[in-house]
């Protein structure tokens, strides 16, 4: 039995899954039922946040001509460890224009034009953690933030975080490296450079954070010995909660990248594709 409108609209907003051919809504072709489909769960959705949020203690907006400023503060070591100097300003100009916080100003905006349901419910979520209201379900992942396509979503709560070790706008920068092709932002590209950065699909998650904590350290230290002590003292934990994450192999990364003369090059050798091979993007 299809089920109706109502049915569809509570399903997608407890689980973030949805029909993806759109049977339930009117319409002559499958075009007319996407498009009727996706408005009607996108203002579900806000309506869904505004209700959770109508009581919460909201965030102020960041001042919008600082966030390009501030992001390309933060990921410009990264930038200039990584990227010959030619190809530096280019990639800073995309990341310093990847971030939306998201906040009261944004939220309707982002969950109205990302180009994916099941992003948008991820948002969502990723919004209400942020400002302490109830998610849209008890399973619904704990996000920090997220990246998609050359786009980083962080929460407001990000310009608060106390983590002496954490940095999640460094940590979704440092995946628009591999979501980003050289072409699109006017680098040259080869056969064997097609991303930004060649790294390897099952070592994504494992480069984020890795670039994240060795942005720390490489910040709060100024010397070897200095960066060896915040390793240790990191090492001792907590690390990531991430089954995708092999911990081992993470410090041992982190290791070698404080005693490098460049770090960032040592964690790019350690996460890239198997010597001619390619990265799978799927």
């Amino acid at each position: 039995m299809q089920e109706s409108t109502q049915q569809a609209i509570e399903r997608y907003l407890r689980s973030g899954d949805h029909d993806a051919h759109f049977r339930p809504w009117p319409g002559d072709n499958y075009v007319a039922q996407a498009q009727y489909g996706s408005v009607a769960l996108r203002h579900a959705l806000i309506s869904a946040v505004r209700h959770r949020t109508a009581h919460a203690e909201l965030p102020a907006a960041p001042p919008e001509q600082d966030v390009v400023a501030f992001t390309r503060g933060k990921v410009a070591p990264m930038v200039r460890g990584l990227f010959p100097v030619h190809e530096q300003e280019s990639v800073l100009d995309v990341l310093g224009h990847s971030v939306v916080f998201l906040t009261p100003a944004t939220i309707d905006a982002v969950l109205e034009q990302t180009p994916w349901l099941s992003t948008a419910w991820d948002l969502a979520n990723l919004y209400l953690a942020g400002v302490g209201a109830e998610l849209l379900a008890d399973d619904a992942p704990t996000l920090l933030g997220l990246s998609e396509g050359t786009t980083c979503y962080l929460s407001a709560e990000y310009l608060g975080a106390s983590g002496r070790f954490d940095d999640f706008l460094v940590h979704e920068a440092a995946h628009i490296f591999h979501n980003c092709k050289r072409r699109t932002i006017g680098l040259r590209e080869t056969r064997r450079r097609e991303w930004l950065l060649e790294i390897e699909f099952a070592k994504r998650e494992t480069f984020a954070y890795a670039c994240e904590t060795y942005s720390r350290i490489h910040g709060l230290g100024r010397g070897l010995r200095a960066r060896q002590t915040l390793l240790a003292e990191y090492a001792q934990g907590p690390m990531p909660a991430d089954v995708r994450l092999d911990v081992e192999e993470y410090l041992d990364i982190l290791r070698e990248a404080v005693a490098a003369r460049n770090g960032w090059k040592r964690i790019l050798a350690r996460c890239a594709p198997p010597q001619g091979g390619h990265s799978s993007h799927s």
